[in-house]
């Protein structure tokens, strides 16, 4: 049994006792402090909380939970029913909310669910805000409303509707392009919102496809984070041929992975760099990644003269980072794309429309595309350690030793990134667990794991 809260908001597994697990006393607890802080940033306002929820099997008990915490606190709340994170960050801005909780564990199996905040904005509460809400909670300020005070609950289903057409009227959406090429794409949606939307999307694109574990019922078919090794079933209906693309998303659709139409990865690094590279073709910029993403984009940014900027890890991080150097695109590698000309979070709709459109205009296929990018392979390694361990004064030691040589870049805003000339390691600590995070990223995987393996020997010989 699980509880962990984080910059990216409160998650656990459903069950248990209070104070390990995501429960309906600890979701009140939350709730109530998320609203607290809210109305605390709006003095004297009835406030109004936009709810949306992924397809978890647990979605409509906590769904139920937060929406009446919510009103017991004095706040409207519009309930947008079952939607995608995106969704949910754009109804905030268009309903003119005061905030928002997504309903949503994101890639976390089944047996997970987590409340994701929101500002007025849509966007995902900064990491001292969402530590005042975790203060709050601790202490149970929690003020409720009296009986002529209490908060008001509407439905409203327009904001998917919503969202495809503010997706479809982006100004390097090519919907000429995209019906000309008469694609057709098969699409993994995981048994949860994907399936309500995705299909609606491709309708009004002019797209055909076939759409698997579209049933919007949470008890997914695979594990859902859409890295290759889950999606053996999209790859094998890919490689049956007669279709250019296949494309999956995760249950609350803010992550993006394609299928070439040989049945191979496109990679899901390798979704930013595809449509940062579509948007710079058509606008000068620059763009940001977290540390731990791949070379590639800088490589692409720099090919358009742009400038390419790294953040520290987390989707609030980014969009600090992108606001900061006004970015024309950004995001995180694992298949995430933040386009501020829509909004600040990443958004599985706006990378299909973008992703086609790129198709389309340069008329090739998905393996085609993905050989005119520089070629980076990222392995994945972690350290762990007994949690007596000071993993700080480790991080600090590699530092020291790698901050000596002069081909050696060295980046410390998130753990600590050594830059090599061809290649790149990236230590991070876990904020839940003693364990030190190793991606390195190299021309080759044997390259990239030889890498983190000897930073893994440096680490181990500190000890």
């Amino acid at each position: 049994m699980t509880l962990i809260k984080s910059i990216s908001g409160i998650r656990g597994t459903i069950g248990g006792h209070t104070g390990d697990t995501l429960n309906p006393l600890d979701i009140v607890k939350f709730t109530s402090a998320y609203a607290t802080f809210i109305a605390s940033k709006h003095p004297d306002k009835k406030l109004k909380i936009v709810v949306g929820r992924d397809a978890r099997i647990s979605g409509e008990m906590v769904k139920n939970i937060v929406c009446g915490t919510l009103m017991g606190i004095g706040a409207d709340v519009v309930n947008i029913g079952l939607a995608t994170t995106p969704t949910t960050e754009l109804a905030v801005r268009m309903s003119g909310a005061d905030g928002g909780i997504i309903i949503t564990a994101s890639h976390n199996p089944r047996q997970w669910n987590a409340l994701k905040l929101l500002n007025h904005e849509g966007e995902f509460l900064t990491a001292s805000e969402g530590a005042e809400v975790l203060n709050i909670a601790e202490r149970e300020d929690f003020n409720y409303a009296d009986v002529d005070k209490l908060g008001q609950y509407t439905e409203d289903n327009t904001y998917n509707q919503k969202h495809i057409e503010a997706v479809k009227a982006l100004k390097l959406a090519d919907l000429t392009a995209i019906r000309e090429q008469k694609f057709r794409v098969c699409v993994d949606t995981i048994n949860s919102v994907g399936g309500v939307i995705l299909p609606k999307l491709l309708d009004e694109l002019g797209v055909e496809y076939k759409i698997l574990y579209g049933e919007p019922t949470g008890d997914f078919a695979h594990n859902p984070e859409p890295i290759e090794k889950n999606l053996s079933g999209i790859m094998e209906e890919m490689r049956k041929g007669g279709y250019d693309l296949g494309i999956v998303v995760d249950p609350d659709v803010d992550r993006l992975a394609f299928i070439q139409e040989d049945g191979v990865m496109f990679g899901e690094e390798y979704t930013l760099v595809s449509v940062a590279d579509y948007i710079l073709d058509h606008v000068k910029g620059n763009t940001v990644s977290n540390l731990s993403s791949t070379r590639a984009l800088r490589d692409v940014t720099e090919k358009h003269g742009g400038k390419y900027y790294a953040s520290a890890v987390g989707e609030v991080n980014v969009t600090t980072k992108m606001k900061e150097v006004n970015a024309v695109i950004g995001g995180e590698g694992n298949g995430g794309v933040i386009y501020p000309e829509s909004h600040y979070g990443r958004d599985a709709l706006v990378g299909i429309v973008l992703f086609l459109s790129s198709l389309a205009q340069k008329g090739l296929k998905a393996s085609e595309l993905r050989k005119t990018y520089p070629s980076y392979f990222i392995a994945k390694n972690r350290i762990d350690l007994t949690p007596e361990t000071n993993v700080d004064a480790i991080l600090a030691k590699v530092k020291e030793l790698y901050g000596q040589e002069s081909d050696v870049q060295v980046t410390d805003i998130d753990g600590v990134k050594l830059d090599f000339p061809t290649s790149w390691v990236h230590l991070r600590k876990s904020n839940t667990e003693p364990i030190i995070r190793i991606y390195s990223e190299a021309g080759s995987m044997k390259e990239a794991d030889a890498l983190g393996k000897k930073l893994m020997q440096v680490v181990y010989d500190m000890q």
